[in-house]
C-alpha cells in the first residue's frame, strides 16, 4: 500500500484551484474565528493554517481549553503557541508562551488588561493596554510569527517562559489537569534563544509530551536574563532541567525600531528540528506575507465550495467560518511524531466521537486526499500504539466516549470509494476494536465494555456509560460489516451485520410522555434496573427512578459514569443510523414515530448543543415527510446559530457543531459510515461543489424565498428525481441538483424512504 506521503505545504498545493477561484476571490474574508468565542463555542480566535501545528494565540488565565476568554475585565497573561479549538473537559497544550511589556522589566509575572481586539483568517491583534502595546501574531504550518509594536524605544521586554501551560492544577495527578514534568532554556545569542516544555495529563489524562522551540528577533537585545521558578538570573543563558519552570526575558533599553518582530519554531521532536521547521517555513521577516500565505492556503479550500452570490454576508460568514472551523484540527505532525517515524501522522483528534459524524463527511468532500491523509494517519496509530484512536492528544491515545467510532471513519470513506487507504488493513483495526478489550484503562482506546457485548449482546450496568456504549457499538459492527462485505470477507459481514441489531436487547417496551419503547438500563443478568441508589443530600443514600429522562449524572454517579453519556433515553433512543426502519416499527408504526419526533422537539428533549442528535431533525425522512425535517433543521437554524460571538449552540468539538451547520446551509445531510446525503431545503439558492476529478456539482434551489422553502420535486441532471437522498457516487460525478421551491409542501417524498437495514435485508 502506497501511502500519501506529502508535506503541509504540498498537501495545500497538489490539488488545482477550483474553477471559482482567482487571485481576486476573497472567501477567506468571511471567516470570523470570533463566532463561538462566547458562549459554549470554546473556539480558538488566533491564527491558524488549515491543519496547522503552531496555533498562536492570546491566553486569557489558564484554564480556558482555547486560552481564549471574552471577558475584557480578565487579564491576557502571555501568548503561546499551541492550542486546541472547541473542546470541551480539561485544558491541553498551552505551551510556551510570550508576553512583551515595559517599565518594570525585573518581574517574571506580568499581565495586561487588552482592548482593540482584532481575529481574522491567519491574523490576531490586540493592544495590551497597560503598556499601550500593540501585538499581532501571524502563523506558518510549524513556526509562529509575532509583532510587537511598542509605544517608546525605551525599557521595553519581552518574556519567554517554557514553564506556562493551560489547566495547571496544584493537586498532583489531578483528573484531566495538565501537570508540569521539566522545561529548560538556552541563550543562543542576543537574538536567538531556545529552550523546551514537557508537560503531561491534561483532557485524555496522556503521557508526557514536549513542546521544542527556537525563538529568533529581528533586533538584538541590549541584555538578556533567564530565570527558574521565581527567581531572576541576570546575565545567565542556561537554565537545565531541573523539574522547575524556566525562561527568558530579552531587554530593550534602546530599540533600533519600535516594531519588534520575533519568530518561533516549534517540535515535537528537538530544538534543532525546531529551528528547521523556522527556517523552512519562514525564511524571511516579512510578516504581512506569511499572513497573506496563509489567507490564500484558506482560500484554496474554502472556494471548493461556493454558495451563490445573493447570500447574504451572514450566511457567507456562518457558512465560510464553519468551513474553517472544521480544518483545524486535527494537526498534522508528520515528521513530528517522537514515537516513530511513519508517515502521515496526526494528532489531536478531539474526538472522533464528535467528528465522525459530519466533519469527516465534509473533508471527504473538500479535500478527500487530505482525509485520505487522516485516516492513514489513524491507521498508523493503530500500528504502532495498538489501537485507533478516538480520541488522542500529546502523542497518546486518550478518551473513548461511548464505540470505537473510527471504525465510521473509515466505512465513510470506503462506501464513498476514497482511494489512496489500505482498507486491508482497516479492516484488520476494525476487527481488533470489535474482539479484543483495552483492558486496563478502558477511556484510553478500543470497547471497554466489549466482554459483555460480546457475550450478552448488550453492555450490561457493570460497565459505566452502558447505554450508549451498545448503541455505539451496534453502529461500529454495522460499519465493519459493511467494509467486511466489500472486501470480501463473508464470515466477519454475516457475524458484525448480525451484531448490529444487538441495540434491540437494551429496548423495552415501556412507555414515557406518549411514546413506546426505550433503550434502559438492564443489569448482567438480564434484569431490568428500575431504580438507581444515589447520594444527594447529606450523604442520605436515596433511590431514584431510571425513566427515560433520568439523568443519573453528576448527583447519582461521576461525570463519565452514567447509564448515558450527556444525554437521556429520549435522546440516544433514536441513535440507530443504520436501521430507521426498526425504530419506527418498534415505536408503534409511522404515526407514532412521528409523534414521538414532535414530542421530543416540542417538550424540550432535544439538546441542541451535543452531538448525538445531530442525524435526529432529519429522521423524518424515512416517513416520507422531508419537508418536516427541514422545517425543524432550518428552526434549529434560525434560533441557535449566528454570525455573532455566541453563534454556536455548544462546544464546537473541531468543527462538528459548525460543519453540522454547514451541510445544512447547502441542503444536504450525510449519515455519516453510509453513502449517501439527504436531501433538505437548502439556506441559500444555489451552493456549488468543486470535487475531485475537476468536476463541478450545483445543488440549485429554484424560486427559493423565506416563504418559498419547500421542496415540491426535484431533478437530477435534468430528469426527475423523486428520492429524497442522494449517493455521494452521483455528486463526485458531478452534475446539477435542481430543488423547485414553494410555499406549501407537495408529495415529494412520499413513499421513499432512506436505506435501512431492515429493508435492504428484504
Amino acid at each position: 500500500m502506497k501511502l500519501l506521503l506529502r508535506t503541509t505545504l504540498l498537501s495545500l498545493f497538489c490539488l488545482p484551484l477550483s474553477k471559482g477561484y482567482t487571485e481576486d476571490s476573497s472567501y477567506h474574508q468571511y471567516i470570523d474565528p470570533l463566532i463561538g468565542s462566547e458562549g459554549l463555542g470554546n473556539v480558538f480566535v488566533g491564527p491558524s493554517t488549515p491543519f496547522g501545528m503552531v496555533k498562536p494565540g492570546p491566553d486569557i488565565g489558564t484554564h480556558s481549553n482555547s486560552g481564549y476568554d471574552p471577558d475584557l475585565t480578565k487579564s491576557l497573561v502571555g501568548f503561546s503557541q499551541v492550542h486546541v479549538s472547541g473542546t470541551g473537559g480539561g485544558p491541553k497544550y498551552g505551551n510556551i508562551s510570550v508576553m512583551p511589556f515595559s517599565g518594570n522589566v525585573e518581574s517574571i509575572d506580568q499581565s495586561s488588561l487588552r482592548t482593540n481586539e482584532q481575529a481574522q483568517a491567519g491574523y490576531y491583534a490586540t493592544v495590551l493596554t497597560k503598556w499601550d502595546i500593540k501585538a499581532e501574531l501571524t502563523t506558518a504550518e510549524r513556526a509562529a510569527f509575532h509583532q510587537y509594536t511598542f509605544r517608546d524605544t525605551a525599557h521595553n521586554a519581552i518574556k519567554i517562559d517554557g514553564g506556562f501551560f493551560l489547566g495547571e492544577n496544584p493537586v498532583p495527578d489531578a483528573r484531566e489537569a495538565q501537570q508540569f514534568v521539566g522545561s529548560e532554556v538556552d541563550v543562543l545569542s542576543s537574538t536567538q534563544i531556545q529552550g523546551y516544555s514537557r508537560i503531561r495529563g491534561g483532557w485524555n489524562n496522556g503521557n508526557a509530551y514536549t513542546v521544542y522551540y527556537h525563538a529568533e528577533l529581528d533586533q538584538p537585545c541590549d541584555r538578556f536574563s533567564t530565570f527558574k521558578g521565581e527567581t531572576l538570573y541576570p546575565s545567565v543563558k542556561e537554565q537545565f532541567d531541573s523539574g522547575e519552570k524556566t525562561g527568558g526575558l530579552c531587554f530593550f533599553s534602546d530599540h533600533q525600531r519600535k516594531t519588534v518582530k520575533m519568530k518561533i519554531g516549534i517540535s515535537f521532536i528537538s530544538e534543532a528540528k525546531a529551528a528547521e521547521n523556522l527556517r523552512n517555513d519562514i525564511p524571511h521577516w516579512d510578516f504581512n506575507l506569511v499572513r497573506q500565505q496563509t489567507e490564500q492556503k484558506w482560500e484554496r479550500l474554502l472556494s471548493r465550495i461556493e454558495l451563490d452570490s445573493t447570500a447574504s454576508v451572514e450566511q457567507r460568514k456562518m457558512f465560510y467560518t464553519g468551513l474553517y472551523h472544521t480544518m483545524l484540527m486535527p494537526v498534522d505532525r508528520s515528521g513530528e511524531n517522537p514515537l516513530w517515524t511513519a508517515m502521515p501522522y496526526y494528532d489531536d483528534f478531539y474526538a472522533i466521537w464528535d467528528t465522525f459524524r459530519t466533519s469527516s463527511p465534509l473533508l471527504t468532500i473538500i479535500d478527500p486526499e487530505r482525509q485520505a491523509d487522516i485516516i492513514n494517519g489513524m491507521l498508523n496509530i493503530y500500528k504502532y500504539d495498538g489501537y485507533l484512536p478516538e480520541g488522542r492528544s500529546g502523542n497518546t491515545n486518550g478518551r473513548t466516549q461511548g464505540g470505537s467510532n473510527a471504525d465510521i471513519v473509515i466505512a465513510d470513506a470506503y462506501v464513498k470509494n476514497l482511494r489512496g487507504v489500505n482498507y486491508h488493513l482497516a479492516l484488520k483495526a476494525m476487527i481488533k476494536n470489535a474482539t479484543v478489550a483495552p483492558g486496563g484503562n478502558s477511556e484510553k482506546e478500543g470497547r471497554g465494555g466489549l466482554p459483555d457485548y460480546n457475550r450478552l449482546g448488550y453492555v450490561s450496568t457493570d460497565y459505566v456509560r452502558a447505554g450508549n456504549r451498545t448503541l455505539e457499538y451496534a453502529y461500529n459492527d454495522f460499519a465493519l460489516a459493511t467494509v467486511a462485505k466489500g472486501l470480501h470477507r463473508m464470515g466477519e459481514y454475516y457475524r458484525f451485520i448480525e451484531q448490529a441489531n444487538n441495540w434491540q436487547n437494551l429496548w423495552r417496551n415501556i412507555e414515557h410522555d406518549g411514546a413506546r419503547g426505550f433503550i434502559m438500563p438492564k443489569d448482567v443478568n438480564g434484569k431490568w434496573i428500575d431504580e438507581i441508589p444515589c447520594d444527594i443530600k447529606d450523604g442520605v443514600a436515596t433511590r431514584v427512578s431510571y425513566t427515560p429522562i433520568a439523568q443519573d449524572w453528576p448527583n447519582c454517579v461521576c461525570w463519565w459514569c452514567g447509564f448515558f453519556y450527556e444525554a437521556s433515553s429520549w435522546e440516544y433512543s433514536f441513535y440507530v443510523p443504520h436501521d430507521i426502519a426498526a425504530i419506527i416499527e418498534k415505536s408503534g408504526g409511522s404515526d407514532a414515530f412521528e409523534s414521538r419526533l414532535n414530542t421530543f422537539f416540542e417538550h424540550n428533549y432535544y439538546n441542541v448543543a451535543n452531538e448525538p442528535s445531530f442525524l435526529t431533525p432529519t429522521l423524518y425522512h424515512w416517513l416520507g415527510k422531508p419537508h418536516l425535517s427541514s422545517d425543524r433543521v432550518r428552526k434549529i437554524v434560525q434560533e441557535h446559530y449566528s454570525s455573532k460571538r455566541d453563534g454556536l449552540p455548544g462546544n464546537d468539538d473541531s468543527g462538528a457543531m459548525s460543519s453540522w451547520l454547514a451541510f445544512h446551509m447547502i441542503g444536504l445531510f450525510p449519515n455519516a459510515g453510509q453513502p449517501y446525503y439527504l436531501i433538505n431545503s437548502p439556506q441559500v439558492k444555489s451552493a456549488t461543489l468543486h470535487v475531485e476529478g475537476g468536476n463541478t456539482f450545483k445543488v440549485i434551489a429554484e424560486n427559493y424565498s423565506e416563504k418559498n422553502r419547500y421542496i415540491v420535486s426535484a431533478t437530477l441532471n435534468g430528469k426527475p428525481f423523486h428520492n429524497t437522498w442522494i449517493n455521494h457516487s452521483e455528486v463526485i460525478k458531478g452534475g446539477e441538483l435542481r430543488l423547485k421551491m414553494a410555499a406549501k409542501p407537495s408529495n415529494w417524498g412520499e413513499g421513499k424512504f432512506p436505506p435501512s437495514l431492515t429493508t435492504t435485508q428484504k
